[in-house]
């Protein structure tokens, strides 16, 4: 018979080898020995693969020379499982869960459990080397924890192999399911199970129990299935120890405070690690179901101490007491879980129970969420409303008081325009009194001696000065009045109407009255209190000795106990009406504040839409009279403009005329001393000559004086950037000359004078400053 292990030569192989040397005495299992032999050759190079990458995490001892024949057959036994498994799983389910009861050999764990759990061959195992290049956000969390992961066995020492791979595989699960990503406690899994076998195949089977065997959700954020089997374990301990589970509620002893790591590490922590193997051999196999049968047996093993010790006693026992009691061997915990009655449906149905219970918990505290929400809502609508009735209660009262402040005020400025009235009327009067005597005087004869005298007269003026004068004190005194009354009118306009301050003092007066009738209501239940008391007291009397009377009386006192209860009852139903009562009025209250509150917004709303409306138009007035000022504005700045270049024009004309009369001027002085150095000329036609040339200059002179004029009118002012300035060199004499001048005159001396005149450019009479020089009013740049 050839074995084929499906995948599982290498380490099958691996359990040949390091039996190889031994020789089997049964003669029933030679031919499978032999075969095994035969298959280790084949598989040896794998298998020394395997060892040296690391791969496998646990190192064996070397098999006993001697083994037992039972070991013998339990190899042999469990080779044929492993090779035939899928008919056995399928026909012998009975006897595979017995045999891994009984424990599964420890170099066939590794295969087993890959079989058990169906992770031989999972897609996920090629990711595997993909997923550690990944970064995952739990790395911190995980190197935290690793050191405290076995931390006594030599796999998993600081800085070894075991805490690098156990990083790799919590990390990679991290990463696959991001919902769990990492939880304390799930490395104690990860960490036998890389004792057993390499890495990804330690990796592939973590996923399967996580996916099959409840553990995803137990590490959940939330814990809810650790919730549940906290609630299964507890009625089971209720129900098969009922001593236990009362001694622990009398204790306060939750069942989380001691099975809570029993369920997330499957005993790891807790019991040595033989044991715990033993017992995840099963849980391999049968699932939960073992942590319940084991947690009970433990708990009946310890039922008597446990009932004899308190709570600190009690944690105590779990820790140090209980992992002892184990070290001899697992069989006794195992058979005693074995015999725990376990129900199946009767889980289910406690799974039904408490999810019920957690749902109603969930709804229970909604409710209460909102019932706290709604409370708050509540106390700040009480907080607004009592600091709304205060302001109410100030804005009335402020609003009184300034409204007898301006009765005062208006009484008083009343008074005081009566008293200037009333001498405004007094000065009238002797005003028209003195005016009717004037009339009398001056309307009366100029006969005999005069009535009255000049004295008189002028007294009399005086005293109407004075009237008129008291008459225009009142006039403006009157003014003043009435420019105050309008003043406090318009005060008054601003302040609360009647109709505003008419309701708040309603709302004030209702709010007395609905206090007044509380105070009564509360005064007459008070007093039928007290009737009760007596009638009680009476009752109580009465009773005391109903025993010793007569059947009629005790018929009579029933009639008055029922007479008592019926006044009680009466009570009660009045005392209910009277808190309704009570409640209405509060809330009609209630509904006339915010009613009138509504009715004030509306008015000040509409105020202030009136006044939107009012400041927009203005608004648009303005906008309107802006851009009709900017218009002007552009229209005067034009004209000006227009104006300051006529000017411009104008004076350029004038003084381009002048320039060329001056150069006529210039030219004519010197066509004078030319003719009086060349001396062609006689002296009669000399003297002619001069005298058509003085007419010329005259005429010229007058031309300039008009020039000069309008220039004045006209003003200083700039051209194109360039000032202008006339120079005037000789006065009105230099051009002036007598018949005498020029006969007496040398011709020499006439040379020289023109001479100089052409060298120093004296005749020039004017001089225009250009943006290129000076020109001079004879045609000659002089620079």
């Amino acid at each position: 018979m050839t074995l084929r292990l499906r995948g599982f030569g290498p380490l099958v192989s691996e359990v040949v080898s390091q039996t190889r040397g031994c020789r089997f005495v049964a003669v029933s299992a030679s031919t499978e020995n032999t075969l095994l032999e035969t298959d280790s050759k084949s598989l040896r190079s794998m298998n020394g693969s395997r060892r040296n990458s690391g791969s496998s995490l646990v190192s064996s001892s070397s098999a006993s020379s001697n083994l037992s024949h039972l070991e013998e057959d339990s190899w042999i036994l469990w080779g044929r499982i492993v090779n035939e498994w899928e008919d056995v799983r399928k026909k012998k389910e009975k006897q595979l869960k017995d045999l891994v009861r009984k424990g599964i050999p420890h170099h066939f764990r590794a295969i087993v459990w890959q079989l058990l759990c169906n992770a031989q061959s999972m897609p996920i195992k090629d990711q595997y080397s993909e997923l550690l290049k990944m970064t995952s956000p739990c790395e911190k969390l995980i190197r935290r924890d690793i050191a405290r992961t076995y931390p006594e066995h030599d796999f998993f020492k600081e800085d070894s192999l075991g805490q690098e791979v156990l990083f790799n595989v919590m990390k990679a699960y991290s990463l696959v399911d991001r919902e769990v990503g990492y939880c304390q406690g799930s490395a104690f899994i990860v960490g036998l199970l890389l004792m057993q076998m390499p890495e990804e195949e330690a990796f592939c089977v973590f996923v399967k129990l996580m996916q099959d065997y409840r553990l995803r959700e137990l590490f959940k954020p939330s814990m809810a299935e650790l919730g549940l089997c906290m609630y299964q374990f507890e009625f089971m301990i209720q129900e098969q120890l009922p001593e236990l589970h009362m001694h622990f509620q009398a204790q306060s002893f939750h069942t989380s405070m001691y099975a809570s790591s029993w369920f997330l590490t499957i005993f790891l922590t807790s019991f040595p690690l033989s044991v715990a193997t033993r017992i995840f051999d099963i849980f391999m196999c049968e699932g939960l179901e073992i942590v319940f049968r084991v947690g009970l047996a433990i708990l009946q093993m310890n039922q008597a101490e446990l009932i004899q010790l308190d709570m600190e006693g009690m944690l105590q026992h779990f820790q140090r007491v209980i992992p002892h009691q184990l070290d001899s061997g697992p069989d006794k915990v195992i058979l005693a879980a074995h015999q725990v009655k376990y129900n199946a449906k009767k889980m289910k149905k406690l799974e039904k129970e408490y999810t019920t219970i957690k749902t109603k918990e969930m709804e229970e505290q909604v409710e209460i969420k909102r019932l706290r929400t709604e409370n708050r809502l509540l106390k700040q609508r009480i907080d607004t409303l009592e600091k709304e009735s205060a302001s109410l209660a100030d804005r009335l009262i402020q609003g009184q008081v300034t409204r007898a402040q301006e009765a005062e005020e208006n009484y008083l400025v009343k008074r005081e325009l009566a008293t200037v009235k009333q001498q405004s009327e007094e000065a009238s009067a002797q005003l028209e009194q003195a005016k009717s005597t004037i009339r009398q005087l001056q309307q009366q004869p100029h006969k005999g001696p005069p009535r009255y005298s000049e004295d008189s007269v002028l007294q009399l003026e005086q005293e109407l000065v004075q009237a008129r004068l008291n008459e225009a004190e009142s006039q403006c005194a009157l003014k003043e009045m009435q420019d105050k009354v309008l003043d406090i009118e318009k005060r008054n306009t601003s302040l609360p109407d009647d109709t505003n301050v008419a309701r708040l003092q309603e709302e004030l007066i209702g709010v007395k009255l609905r206090e007044a009738e509380a105070v009564t209501g509360l005064k007459e239940l008070r007093q039928q209190v007290r009737d009760l008391e007596e009638h009680w007291q009476r009752h109580l009397a009465r009773t005391a000795g109903r025993w010793k009377d007569t059947p009629k009386k005790n018929t009579l006192g029933e009639l008055q106990d029922e007479l008592m209860s019926v006044r009680l009852r009466e009570a009660e139903a009045q005392a209910e009406l009277r808190e309704t009562r009570q409640r209405t009025l509060e809330l009609e209250t209630q509904s006339q504040i915010h009613s009138n509150q509504l009715r004030r917004a509306e008015q000040e709303s509409r105020c202030l839409q009136e006044r939107v409306q009012t400041l927009t138009v203005q608004n648009k007035d303005l906008h309107v009279q802006l851009q009709e000022i900017k218009r002007r504005q552009a229209e005067i700045e034009c004209k000006s403009k227009e104006e300051v270049m006529a000017v411009r024009l104008r004076e350029a004309d004038n003084i381009a005329a002048m320039a060329e009369l001056q150069q006529q001027i210039s030219e004519l002085e010197i066509e004078k001393e030319e003719g009086k150095v060349q001396g062609h000329l006689n002296h009669t036609d000399s003297s002619q000559y001069i005298r058509e040339l003085k007419d010329q200059i005259a005429e010229l002179k007058h031309e300039i004086r008009c020039l000069k004029g309008q220039r004045g009118l006209a003003g200083q002012s700039t051209f194109d950037g360039i000032h202008i300035v006339n120079h005037y060199v000789k006065d009105d004499e230099s051009y002036q000359s007598s018949d005498e001048d020029a006969v007496k005159a040398p011709a020499l001396q006439g040379a020289q004078q023109g001479a100089a005149a052409e060298s120093d450019c004296a005749p020039t009479s004017g001089t225009r400053i250009t943006r290129g020089g000076v020109m001079g009013g004879g045609g000659k740049f002089c620079l």
